[in-house]
This record gives structure tokens, sequence and C-alpha cells, in this order.
């Protein structure tokens, strides 16, 4: 009966280290490639800078009071210069992903 016990446990805790081993966290937002006709776009505009204080970084989410100019011809992306700094963002969600140096 006590091998029985001491294995049924020694499972337990090696079933539970082997549980946690698995767990995968992802802290950074994969890059995106941005096609090149959409930088190229972005920079030509002469758009205003607005003033924000939040953070501007891949993966955040900008406020709806942003506004977010379309990029003709190409589905899925939208830019605002924010802070001086031209942004790419996803029109619908205002999520920024990429900062354009």
């Amino acid at each position: 009966m006590r091998k029985i016990m001491l294995t049924a446990a020694a499972m337990l805790t090696f079933g539970s280290a082997a549980f946690a081993q698995s767990t995968v966290i992802v802290t950074d937002p994969a890059p995106t490639v941005l096609p090149g006709e959409v930088r190229t776009y972005v920079m030509e505009q002469n758009t205003p800078s607005v003033v924000y204080d939040g953070d501007i970084a891949v993966g955040a989410t900008l406020p709806d009071t942003v506004v977010v100019h379309t990029v003709p011809d190409v589905d899925g992306y939208g830019y605002t210069v924010v802070n001086e700094r031209r942004v790419i963002v996803e029109p619908k969600t205002h999520r920024v992903i990429q900062v354009l140096e």
C-alpha cells in the first residue's frame, strides 16, 4: 500500500511540473512586415501631428479621438501622426502596427 501511495504522489508531482512547463507567455507582439507602398505613402503625406499623452508603441491602442487616415488602395492599414511620429494603425481598432522612425 505504501508503494502505491508513493507512486501516486510522485506522479502528481511530476505531472504538475510538466504542465507548468508547457505554458507559453507572449509579451511582445510579433513584428509586422509593412508593405513598401504603405510606408512610402505615409512618409509623403503632410499630415498635422496631434498631441497624445499615452504610450505610442506597437500593440497599444490609440483612443477614438485620434483621427486615423486611410491608405488608398491598401486594406487593413491606416496612419496618423502623433507627437511628431508617424504611426501605422489598424483603421478599425486603432491598434498600433508600427511606429515609423
